[in-house]
């Protein structure tokens, strides 16, 4: 994707998801965006633009309270009304940026027209005029065939060749994935090790492994997000069925033998039940969540390969493809309501967002079975790429793969209806079909980005990730994941989501103190504006209890490429130094995500440990000491930030951005 794609991909294709600061508090950002809204507004943090029809309030209100503190988390918002009456608008998808303030040009510019030109650097995605965070970045996270997970920034390019931002390592090979709703985690099966990975896209790297029960292949996560469910693929009946891990505590909560074989799992819409099919028992398990318990076991036919459930219809539908029947079952009562008889060589199913269309595919007849869920019928035939095997929705189609053929098969959404004529299209992602890769995962080679209107594509032969906007006739880049081999893709965005009609907002870790420019971009009107916020300086290392660290002499910003040492001094609780600590570890990387890099720190006396390091980057950094033997909660408490300039900037820049904390 160049440049030139990028400007235009933000314009229409922003996506809307939320941008998560740095930090390792994950429980602590569990709660729902609409308790933050009902919040009284701080008239020091609230600020107002009208301009245009529209009116635009800003907010950086503290997560804990108080007032805004560098290391800690802001909830950002923006309120977008209709200047006359007051009413929300929805559907806005605007851009921010948070960067250092600066005061007006010195030619005799004012601040807008200053804030302008800074939206527009940002806006053409190099490397040198990166802000200090972007609240419209995304990034491509690329499931590999090796025991790694690959992460692409597809807004920056050097040559035109696409930046690989990070490698994350797993303790063995993957198979499926799931992400929470706010892309803050992503859960990893890795069958051979009984286990999964717990990712944090904060800092793109692997935080927990998980024991989940033998084999563990298929992952989904309960609508409520609370609880992740573990399909138990074990060719012994006492131990194929599903585990649940609770996921704010990252523990196991339970486990359910439910039958061998595979199992697929589907909820119902309030969270209430959980559906899981067994392959070999031809059964279909239901669970009491709230309660924990199995209170149904049904008959659905001799091999039921998925399950899928209609928010429209409250039931749920499980294909068996021997049989070449869907079971539609009453999601409230469990109750059989109706059997769709089709053919043999059924399998996956999914539901269109409304819940209203659900389409099954049939691998042997290379079509695409569309099921109304108003009615329970079958209305369609769709002749589909050869082998199809994986599907998803956008807003406006359903996206089918072949394994038999490069070819991806488009149905538009609005042309279907009983007695309707379907249209297809198509596109060709990569020069061979998905089958010639071999050993292919149970994750989705197919991922929709946040726009809703163009996804993006994995080739497994060719090591490419392609991305198709809607009404192309082809994809409009690729992305190739060099040294690994590419199986599948999810996209962790980072941007402005609508939390409530007309209220855009996100939460970010500020990195560091001062006074910060919260540039603010919308397209139709085009409204450009910078406001302003201030962060105040961490708490000083002598007002905290227990062993600290105190840094030493990075108390000014930094030159990009300059060598220099970091030295630390470790206090005790006592307040004297502590000495001789032979596991001392600086892990630093630069906000708000990059390849993290660890460094051994040596004691040079009292207390004092240091590393010798270079920042190549312009930015914001996390400096973090470790030390197994000081624990986990020491590591989490003991950082700082450090602001990196540009190596022309940095001799005329006095700005101290970081206080020690």
């Amino acid at each position: 994707m160049n440049n030139k794609h990028i400007r235009s991909a933000y314009m229409g294709l922003v996506m809307g998801a939320a941008l998560i600061g740095l930090g390792m508090a994950y429980e602590k950002l569990w709660c729902d965006p609409r308790e933050l809204l009902q919040q009284p507004a701080d008239p020091q943090a609230l600020h107002r633009l009208s301009r245009d029809g529209v009116t635009v309030e800003f907010e950086a209100r503290p997560l804990a309270g108080g007032d805004l503190r560098e290391g800690g988390f802001a909830n950002i918002r923006f309120k977008v009304t209709d200047q006359a009456s007051g009413q929300p608008l929805s559907g806005m998808a605007p851009g921010a940026w948070i960067d250092p303030a600066q005061s007006a040009p010195a030619d005799g510019g004012n601040r807008d027209q200053s804030c302008k030109a800074r939206v527009a650097l940002f806006l053409k995605s190099s490397i040198g005029a990166r802000p200090l965070l972007d609240l419209n970045s995304y990034f491509l996270l690329v499931l590999n065939k090796d025991a790694s997970l690959t992460v692409i920034d597809p807004t920056v390019s050097v040559g035109g060749i696409t930046s690989t931002l990070a490698r994350i390592d797993l303790p063995g090979r993957p198979m499926d994935w799931t992400a929470t709703g706010d892309d803050k985690q992503v859960f990893v099966s890795m069958p051979e090790r009984g286990q999964v990975a717990v990712i944090d896209t904060e800092t793109f790297t692997r935080v927990a492994t998980l024991e989940a029960g033998e084999s563990p292949v298929r992952v989904a996560l309960q609508p409520d997000q609370h609880r992740l469910w573990v399909g138990n693929n074990s060719s012994d009946p006492a131990k194929g069925g599903v585990t649940v891990i609770d996921v704010p505590a990252r523990s196991t909560l339970k486990s359910f033998a439910t039958g061998s074989g595979h199992h697929e799992i589907a909820f119902s819409a309030d969270s209430r039940y959980a559906f899981v099919s067994n392959r070999d028992g031809g059964t279909l398990s239901i669970i009491d969540i709230p309660r924990m318990r199995l209170v149904k076991t049904l008959e659905v036919g001799p091999h039921p390969l998925s399950v899928a459930y209609s928010a429209l219809s409250q039931a749920v539908y499980v294909t068996d493809g021997e049989e070449g029947t869907v079971r539609v079952i009453d999601a409230s009562s469990h109750q059989l309501r109706h059997i769709v008889k089709a053919e043999q060589g059924l399998g996956p199913m999914r539901f269109s967002g409304d819940g209203r269309y659900g389409i099954v595919l049939n691998t042997l007849d290379n079509q695409a079975l569309v099921i109304d869920a108003s009615t329970d019928k079958l209305i369609h035939r769709v002749p589909v790429a050869a082998e199809p095997y994986q599907l998803t929705f956008t807003k406006g189609y359903a996206y089918i793969r072949g394994l038999a053929s490069p070819k991806v098969s488009m149905i538009n959404l609005s042309s279907l209806g009983e007695g309707r004529q379907p249209i297809v299209q198509g596109f060709e992602a990569g020069p061979a079909a998905p089958r010639q890769a071999g050993d292919l995962p149970l994750a989705q080679g197919l991922a929709v980005s946040r726009d809703d209107n163009s996804v993006f594509v994995v080739n497994p032969v060719d090591n490419t990730t392609y991305f198709y906007a809607e009404g192309m006739n082809a994809p409009m880049s690729g992305y190739n994941n060099r040294g690994h081999q590419a199986r599948a893709t999810l996209v962790i965005d980072r941007s402005l989501r609508e939390l409530a009609p007309g209220v855009y907002g996100s939460t970010v870790k500020m990195p560091a103190a001062g006074r910060f420019d919260v540039a603010f971009l919308l397209n139709q009107p085009q409204i450009i504006h910078c406001f302003s916020t201030e962060v105040a300086a961490a708490p000083a290392a002598s007002e905290r209890r227990g062993a600290h660290a105190e840094f030493i002499g990075l108390d000014q910003p930094m030159a990009q490429q300059t060598q220099f040492t970091a030295k630390v001094r470790i206090v005790g609780d006592d307040g004297r130094p502590r000495v001789g600590l032979g596991d001392l570890t600086l892990r630093y990387f630069l906000a708000p995500s990059s390849l993290p890099r660890n460094l051994p720190l040596e004691e040079v006396g009292e207390g004092v440990y240091q590393a010798a390091l270079t920042l190549p980057e312009a930015g914001a950094w996390y400096l973090h000491v470790q030390s197994p033997s000081l624990g986990r909660t020491f590591a989490e408490e003991n950082y700082t930030s450090l602001r990196v300039l540009p190596a022309a900037a940095a001799t005329a820049s006095q700005t101290e951005v970081r206080h020690v904390r």
